[in-house]
């Protein structure tokens, strides 16, 4: 009696386990903590979580729909569709049920700020059609992110288009966060013909590199509102400057193992609380 309940369990942690769902929740819960800091209502907050996480989703489940014959040469455990754990039908269903989902949900914050998201997530769905493969493999994480930022003030009353240098952090945050992703599995994706920018660098360049973005991202956050800084902002900027320092060095180590990896992503944790800390002045 307990077998088919128990096989749905599975079935559904398998296809929650196929849309990455680290990466999905980490980029939703960002874009809804900088809207509510932006001034957004509860109902605009619960719009921008619902488009974004849809969002998320797609890109998440279209990527590991079109690795799956990559992913099952290289016996990938870690990909449940290469490991048979959930049926490619029920993923393509989920994918497009979330992109279905995505474009009324992205609009209803208004038409430019709508259609600027959706090409954010038409950014995520270029790489992994053949960017993610090719030395050019950051450029949609710098425009998918800095776009989203753009998406966040466009549905504030009266259409705000985000400041430059909020822009430009998004966009660094974006190609940071892209080389830390990249880290854990550079091995299995070069064994699978991968060969992005941070495949191209190597693991612990890759983590060093992206630290430095990410630095350079919270450097924009403190100086670029102009005025006063506040004592806050810079000591999360020293913060921040220690943490990227210290991945950096690591880096250099054959036996660092995932020293840069976390502190890079403590680099990225510190950027993005300073970012929604300035929500109020990104436009």
């Amino acid at each position: 009696m307990t077998t088919r309940p128990r096989r749905r369990t599975a079935a559904l942690t398998a296809l929650v386990g196929a849309s990455h769902p680290v990466p999905s929740l980490a980029v939703t819960a960002f874009a809804t903590v900088v809207a509510a800091a932006t001034g957004r209502s509860l109902a605009g907050c619960l719009l921008v979580a619902g488009a974004v996480g849809s969002g998320q989703l797609s890109i998440g489940w279209s990527n590991d729909l079109i690795d799956r014959g990559r992913d099952s040469a290289a016996a990938r455990r870690d990909k449940p569709l290469a490991r048979g754990a959930v049926p490619p039908a029920v993923v393509t269903t989920a994918c497009a049920l979330a992109v279905a989902a995505c474009v009324p949900l992205s609009l209803a914050s208004g038409t430019t700020a709508g259609l600027v998201h959706l090409v954010a997530v038409a950014g995520g769905w270029a790489y992994n059609l053949g960017l993610k493969r090719t030395v050019l493999s950051a450029l949609p994480y710098a425009l998918s992110f800095g776009l989203l930022v753009a998406f966040l003030t466009l549905g504030l009353p009266g259409d705000p288009w985000p400041r430059p240098w909020a822009v430009a952090a998004g966009a660094l945050l974006g190609v940071g966060a892209h080389f830390l992703n990249v880290v854990p599995d550079v091995e299995d994706d070069l064994a699978a013909g991968v060969r992005g920018l941070p495949h191209r660098l190597g693991a612990r360049r890759s983590a060093v590199t992206g630290a430095a973005l990410l630095l350079a991202a919270t450097v924009l956050v403190v100086l670029g509102p102009g005025g006063a800084v506040p004592a806050v902002a810079w000591a999360g900027l020293a913060a921040a400057a220690a943490t990227a320092g210290g991945a950096a060095l690591l880096g250099t180590r054959r036996d660092a193992g995932k020293g840069p990896f976390l502190l890079a992503v403590a680099t990225a944790a510190i950027a993005v609380t300073l970012l929604v800390a300035r929500g109020s002045d990104l436009t």
